[in-house]
């Protein structure tokens, strides 16, 4: 048998396929939805968990068992990449509001790795049910998953902005993102501002900056905050906070207490050290990590006559105790198309999205507010007429015609009435009955005029 073959250009079937493969990273690994402030990866590990029952209020259960829900189920990639992105979802260090809530081993700030998933245990965390809240109620579309077993959804209802509430970073194929975590009460008042004045343009009146878990101070004039925060592009001064402990004799020593987002302890130490051993530090006579629960690196002068703001320059200067921390909000838009926004884009495209879930959801509780009320209607006729309807059902061959030809019901209401208990053929229940009917009405009277 003769096999035919076509014959394109090398450039064209590069081009073809590295679009192809482009076009996946983007969209399906390392940009996040703006709706939703979430990469694919952490979107499938906290419906699995959800699925599992993980809820704030349930016992935990081991990382290794929702690391494999999630390969087997939703996102067929190293079980090493999804249980690092659990992990970063867990560390309060990392995440400004965790998703997930762990037990064991998570790391930590000093840059120790986690134990493995076979010994963590991990559940939702409270923040994480704001994210699901209404899942079940038809606010948000599905799709097959990869091997068209399941279902997922596209994208999840959240009701905070969590893509600036927790930022992230990625980098993709000729695009990257970089955007900080920020307060969240900030950015509800920019939201809600917004909703009443959609033409307001800078909103760093309510968002007055990245708020990081870790702390630290932000050196940056507002100028340069509007700007960054009206293009989408632009950077943060970040130093560690630190304040002057007085001791006997006129001493005294510098205390630091929050060191910037994303800089390891250990290592920042270490630069310390080398620095001091080269003797690039000339007015620290020494300096020691305290620390435990809470930062706090002891960092003592060689005399008290040097004034603590110099000695706190120098290190500014030489370590990572002062950074710069970029930010590219570079998300997928409601249409699903990358692009660098604004701080208002990302406020409205959230906003746009919740409009949507919430028409959704009240669409879902009138449908099923409709269905509800034809049975009891269905019922009320059985209560009214219950002798002939015991009579029908005893000596008829086919009730259900019967009973349809008699009062006009449909087959859904018949097979409510066929379905009923004894024990509810009583006064008390036709009560409840009908009190149940009028809430439903006025409900339903409520959601049509609000729709």
């Amino acid at each position: 048998m003769a096999h035919s073959v076509n014959q394109i250009k090398f450039q064209h079937a590069l081009e073809e396929r590295y679009l192809a493969y482009a076009l996946s990273t983007i969209k399906s690994r390392s940009l996040p939805d703006v709706r939703d402030g979430l990469k694919p990866v952490h979107r499938r590990l906290l419906y699995a968990m959800m699925q599992l029952k993980l809820d704030p209020k349930s016992g935990f259960k081991k990382c290794a068992r929702v690391v494999g829900d999630v390969i087997g189920k939703y996102h067929p990639h190293g079980e090493l990449a999804i249980y690092d992105a659990m992990v970063r979802m867990a560390q309060e260090f990392s995440s400004r509001y965790p998703l997930v809530e762990g037990q064991g081993n998570f790391g930590s700030i000093d840059g120790d790795s986690q134990a493995a998933m076979r010994y963590t245990e991990a559940r939702l965390s409270s923040y994480a049910l704001f994210m699901l809240e209404g899942i079940e109620e038809d606010t948000v579309d599905f799709h097959d998953t990869y091997d068209a077993s399941y279902t997922e959804p596209s994208v999840l209802p959240a009701v905070v902005p969590n893509l600036l509430a927790n930022g992230t970073e990625g980098i993709a194929v000729g695009m990257a993102t970089s955007i900080p975590p920020h307060n969240i009460i900030e950015l509800m008042d920019a939201s809600i501002a917004l909703l009443k004045d959609p033409s307001i343009d800078d909103l760093t009146q309510y968002v007055k900056g990245p708020d990081f878990p870790t702390g630290g101070i932000l050196v940056e004039t507002k100028e340069n905050i509007i700007s960054a925060y009206a293009t989408g592009k632009g950077s943060f001064r970040l130093r560690a906070k630190w304040h002057k402990e007085d001791l006997t004799h006129g001493q005294y020593q510098i205390i630091i207490t929050e060191i910037p987002y994303q800089i390891q302890k250990k290592s920042l130490i270490e630069k310390m050290a080398d620095l001091f051993v080269e003797k690039k530090l000339p007015l620290i006579e020494t300096f020691q990590d305290m620390s435990a629960e809470d930062i706090r690196i002891v960092v003592t002068p060689k005399s008290r006559s040097v004034k603590p703001e110099h000695v706190m320059e120098s290190l500014f200067k030489l370590t990572d105790l002062e950074i710069r921390f970029h930010l590219n909000m570079n998300a997928l838009d409601n249409k699903q198309v990358p692009r660098v926004m604004s701080l208002k884009e990302v406020l409205k495209s959230f906003l746009s999205h919740r409009y949507d879930v919430t028409k959704r959801k009240m669409e879902h509780r009138l449908s099923y507010i409709n269905n509800r009320l034809h049975l009891l209607e269905g019922l009320l006729i059985a209560y009214i007429n219950l002798d002939e309807i015991i009579r029908i059902i005893r000596e008829e061959e086919d009730p259900k015609a019967v009973m349809i030809a008699r009062w006009s019901l449909s087959d859904t209401q018949c097979e409510a009435i066929l379905n009923m208990r004894l024990r509810s053929l009583k006064r008390l229940e036709e009560v409840e009955i009908k009190t149940e009917h009028s809430g439903l009405s006025k409900e339903k009277d409520l959601l049509e005029k609000t729709l």
